[in-house]
């Protein structure tokens, strides 16, 4: 839908709008134009008005500081390079009359992300960096206690998967699940985490309950715990191995359809937008504001992932992104994590085993708390 906004500025001329960029006291308009891979920001614009500048590398290549970062910049690469971490952008960077052109996106979401003190209020269109030192927390003040939804897969009369495939010994999903979850509440617990758990025992709750359930106790993280099954169609299905988590978005992979599939009918569901068609600039802003948890899912699923492969056994499959009902109705950053596949003899073994299963949970433990506490930074940062 936006990118039909996009075709229809760029038939008509239009000028999409500007951002402001407060460094400190400073104060500077950077205009917002359209290239061909939708809104973008001068690369030489932004990082004047943050204090920073633009080095061309080679042919393809620029490095830009701003924000006290150095960020690595491919052009027609939609991703950047901060340190050792390589990051995504919505879009590509470009050359427009011999000058660099970033994603809008690289202002309204990656910079707040990723530059200490740096915020963006989407409804004004404003990016503040805050330069001064932060003033030191009360004594008094008392940290917040987060609340995370665990979330155990299936149950009841729904056993979700079995395996291993070809053996005469079998594991059922529910149970794998639910033993997870509750070493995970125990370990969160530990923590001085505030857990709820969507079923506590081998009860059946409805998919879009959970997420009710959810919202009702003001989780700030969700996380259901499922494992994996192999298509049955696969060359060898019995040799899949591996851990991988979901956060909501549109399935983009066959495999990503078909563990969606798997674990919930089709999904179907619209964002209602109230915003003017006129008004070009505010109706991205607002597609970004319903999907700021998104983002956040997309986070939280990466920091999931990064902890499992410190400890798991099974080839790290990544994170992806599929359309599950369970992450729906959740409002809160989400994922789904897919611990393990049951139809491999090998890692149903590894799952059963209970010393594993709090390893798994630890894992995911030990994410989530990172998680947290940079969501607390920036939370505290743009004075939530």
């Amino acid at each position: 839908m936006i990118a039909a906004v996009w075709l229809l500025l760029q038939a008509a001329g239009q000028p999409l709008s500007a951002v402001t960029v407060r460094n400190g006291d400073q104060s500077t308009s950077v205009t917002v134009v359209l290239s061909d891979r939708g809104p973008a920001v001068s690369a030489d614009a932004l990082a004047d008005a943050l204090g920073g500048q633009v080095e061309a590398k080679g042919r393809t290549e620029y490095s830009i500081s701003l924000a006290g970062l150095r960020v690595g910049v491919t052009l027609n690469v939609p991703f950047v390079r901060v340190g050792e971490q390589t990051l995504p952008l919505t879009s590509e960077p470009v050359l427009r009359a011999g000058k660099l052109y970033l994603p809008y996106s690289f202002v309204s979401d990656l910079l707040p992300r990723i530059a200490p003190g740096v915020t963006f209020d989407t409804r004004r269109a404003v990016l503040q960096r805050q330069i001064a030192a932060a003033k030191p927390a009360a004594p008094s003040a008392k940290p917040r206690l987060f609340t995370v939804v665990v979330d155990a897969g299936h149950g009841g009369p729904d056993r979700g998967m079995r395996g291993p495939i070809g053996a005469k010994w079998e594991i059922r999903e529910k149970d794998i699940t639910l033993d997870v979850a509750r070493a995970l509440r125990e370990v969160l617990t530990e923590r001085g985490v505030n857990v709820v758990m969507t079923r506590a025992a081998d009860t059946l709750i409805a998919l879009n309950d959970r997420g009710r359930i959810a919202n009702a106790k003001k989780g700030d993280v969700f996380l259901s715990i499922h494992v994996n099954a192999a298509n049955p169609r696969w060359k060898q299905p019995g040799a899949a191995r591996g851990f991988e988590t979901y956060f909501l978005s549109e399935a983009r992979t066959e495999d990503a359809r078909r563990v969606e599939a798997m674990e919930n009918e089709v999904v179907k569901y619209e964002i209602a937008s109230d915003v003017s068609a006129d008004d070009p600039l505010s109706f991205i802003v607002h597609d970004m504001e319903q999907n700021q948890h998104l983002r956040e899912s997309s986070d939280l699923a990466a920091t999931v992932q990064r902890s499992l492969a410190k400890m798991h056994p099974g080839p790290n499959r990544g994170v992806k992104q599929a359309g599950f009902r369970v992450l729906v109705t959740a409002f809160m950053p989400a994922v789904l994590v897919e611990i393990g596949f049951g139809t491999n003899a090998a890692e149903a073994r590894y799952l059963r085993d209970s010393a594993r299963q709090r390893q798994i949970a630890t894992s995911i433990a030990d994410a989530t708390m990172e998680y947290l506490a940079g969501y607390q930074r920036r939370a505290s940062a743009s004075g939530q």
